[in-house]
């Protein structure tokens, strides 16, 4: 029987009608918090607001940030909206050190996040809060001293021996093969955190089924669940929970989990040491059974899990996508590979053809060149704070409030042609010494900046110029048939990764 009028069609319609209106006028109440403060904005679309092109995979998030970066030129900050949130992006570089270093403490925590049912993703160093986050980042610390780093890059350049024998494996004589190295440098790169984060052998580089591989591939797939999980965790956070949204898939968290505790008992009751993060997380462990009070983060169970698991996600793809656009660019540009492969073999000789940590962190055009990598193709192309208390912008009458997020797009910076002139040009003498010091800071960030700056950014780089070391005396890379110049980037990815992968001519040097 109808209620409204006289007919329950109509009625069922003007119900409807009345739910679409009430969510307009819901999903559409805040979108003039900026212009009302004076800031300039985009102008939103009801329901998505400014993320429309993110949500439907036109745009990757980095590429999508990038554009706001773009079409805000000349302002130092431009205000946009995620659905119905009014979010921030900064672009001038005084703010972002501000944001990033001085003013730490009213930005200490990302605004990315996970549920807190996915103990192993909500514990991780890169998204726990304040003040977990402080005490994690503390213990962790260690891990990265030189001394600690010299001793892990021996269990490195073993990995590098491995690689050498794959490579000869394919059979690059004579005019070589056409090989995509961005899975070659996958399986590198999986092979050296395994040995260096789990203390196991992972065999990625002979066995392309390898379980270590298998568990990268879904942490960092681009299938329309995965991009959607991780698209919501970094920008609609509060969707975590209620949807169940994982930072790890379970799959390959199960994997990790039981491969780690196996180690880890292994090595208490061995009381083996190695060097490694394994070695750390024994330490952090017993200290944590031992102590008689009980710090804010307990050091046992996923919690441990979740550091060697960031180790793993972190070190993965800033090491493989770092030596996989480098040999991309490297190969179109064979002037550039000459003279690297040259400081490369004259560095060999003084080290008597020893691969070491010394020559690694000694190799200037090799740092100028992996330095040039990240500036066109920073792993995670943004950074994310959230506001924990009003803060007013220095220089400006505008206050961010209490919970706002607060985005830097990276890529924005990396290619504003003000402070790198033809930022498309792959050009590694933007890195000399001289240059660097006629540089703006605050404009390159890849590894971020302040207290959060990545932890494992010595050990990542390391990774990098080691596949480089090893591969470059024996191999000259050139473009391929199926080389796609210019390169494409995933649409679908949050981190930055070439789409359909990099395919390359590698040939032996006789």
């Amino acid at each position: 029987m109808a209620v409204i009028t006289r007919y329950w069609v109509l009625d069922f319609l003007v119900l409807i009608s009345g739910l679409i209106a009430l969510s307009y006028f819901y999903m559409t109440r805040k979108f003039k918090y900026w212009k009302k403060r004076g800031v300039t904005e985009i102008t939103p679309t009801p329901f998505v607001g400014n993320f429309g092109d993110c949500l439907m995979t036109k745009k990757s998030s980095g590429q999508w940030l990038r554009d706001i970066y773009e079409w805000s030129s000349g302002l130092p900050y431009m205000g946009f909206y995620i659905f119905d949130k009014p979010c921030l992006l900064i672009r001038d570089p005084e703010l972002v050190k501000n944001i990033l270093v001085r003013d730490f403490n009213t930005f200490p925590d990302r605004f990315v996040s996970a549920s807190p049912h996915d103990r192993i993703g909500d514990a991780n160093l890169f998204l726990i809060k304040n003040p977990a986050w402080k005490v994690v980042r503390t213990k962790l610390t260690p891990l990265y001293t030189s001394g600690k780093l010299k001793r892990m890059f021996e269990l490195m350049v073993d990995v590098g021996e491995d690689l050498m024998t794959h490579m000869k494996s394919l059979k690059l004589e004579g005019q070589g093969q056409n090989v995509e190295v961005k899975d070659l440098s996958a399986k590198f790169t999986t092979d050296m955190i395994a040995t260096t984060a789990f203390g196991v052998r992972a065999n990625c580089l002979n066995d392309p089924n390898a379980a270590f591989r298998e568990a990268g591939r879904r942490v960092f797939s681009t299938s329309l669940y995965r991009n959607f999980e991780l698209t919501s965790l970094f920008f609609a956070p509060q969707l975590a929970k209620p949807l169940g949204l994982r930072f790890i898939p379970s799959n390959a968290s199960k994997f990790l989990r039981d491969t780690l505790w196996g180690v880890i008992l292994e090595r208490e009751r061995s009381n083996y040491k190695r060097g490694d993060l394994i070695d750390l997380l024994v330490e952090l462990r017993k200290a944590n059974a031992e102590s008689s009070t009980r710090d804010i983060f307990d050091f046992d169970g996923d919690n441990l899990v979740a550091q060697a698991v960031v180790f793993y996600t972190g070190g993965f793809e800033t090491s493989s996508s770092a030596l996989s656009f480098t040999l991309y660019e490297i190969a179109i540009q064979p002037e550039i590979q000459t003279r690297l492969r040259q400081e490369i073999l004259d560095g060999l000789e003084q080290s008597d053809g020893k691969v070491t940590y010394d020559l690694a962190m000694n190799l200037p055009y090799l740092d100028m060149v992996v330095a040039e990598t990240l500036r066109k193709y920073p792993p995670l192309p943004f950074l994310d704070r959230l506001t924990k208390q009003n803060y007013k912008l220095p220089n400006s009458d505008l206050v961010v409030e209490k919970g706002t997020p607060v985005f830097i797009s990276m890529t924005g910076l990396h290619y504003n042609p003000e402070y790198f002139p033809d930022p498309n040009k792959y050009d590694p003498e933007r890195f000399s010494e001289v240059n660097k010091k006629s540089r703006k800071q605050g404009v390159y960030i890849p590894f971020g900046d302040g207290p959060h700056i990545c932890i494992g950014l010595r050990i990542g780089l390391l990774q990098t110029k080691l596949g480089l070391i090893k591969l470059l005396p024996k191999y000259e890379f050139s473009p391929s048939k199926e080389t796609m110049i210019p390169l494409r980037l995933s649409p679908k990815a949050t981190i930055t990764t070439a789409d359909g992968g990099v395919f390359l001519n590698v040939k032996e040097i006789a």
